[in-house]
């Protein structure tokens, strides 16, 4: 059987204390559960861009992208895979408003990310990389 691997970004945004940006997904997978901002790579977009649109949409922020921080598969069931690239972001404007498919939005402190319900994999793997 053939794997299709969807490309997909994801945001490491931190604000001046420390906490992380997380999104309370809206739709499936995993929904209900908090996570970094991000999703799918459109064609023709780079992963910048891709970035840049995801978190707009998601939480009315505009960044500045940064460094690739690592990158996971996940499954996405039906064959397919998630391939998703996690990079740093710096806010550079707009205000925190969920939307698109964030039910909500907020800052959370590295004491308050043990008590989140968060997407699969997403804490211990940040900690794998020292981000938390």
């Amino acid at each position: 059987m053939t794997i299709i691997v969807i490309p997909c970004v994801g945001a490491v945004i931190k604000d001046r204390s420390g906490r992380l940006l997380l999104i309370r997904r809206g739709h499936e997978p995993g929904k209900g559960q908090w996570s970094i901002p991000g999703g799918r790579v459109e064609a023709g977009e780079s992963d910048a861009e891709a970035l840049a649109r995801e978190i707009r949409e998601e939480t009315g922020l505009v960044v500045a992208v940064g460094r690739l921080i690592g990158s996971v598969r996940r499954p996405a069931g039906d064959g397919r895979e998630f391939d998703i690239r996690d990079y740093a972001a710096t806010v550079t404007g707009g205000a925190l408003v969920p939307g698109d498919d964030a039910d909500d939005a907020a800052w959370a402190g590295p004491a308050e990310l043990d008590g989140l319900p968060l997407t699969s994999g997403l804490l211990e793997t940040l900690r794998s990389w020292g981000v938390v």
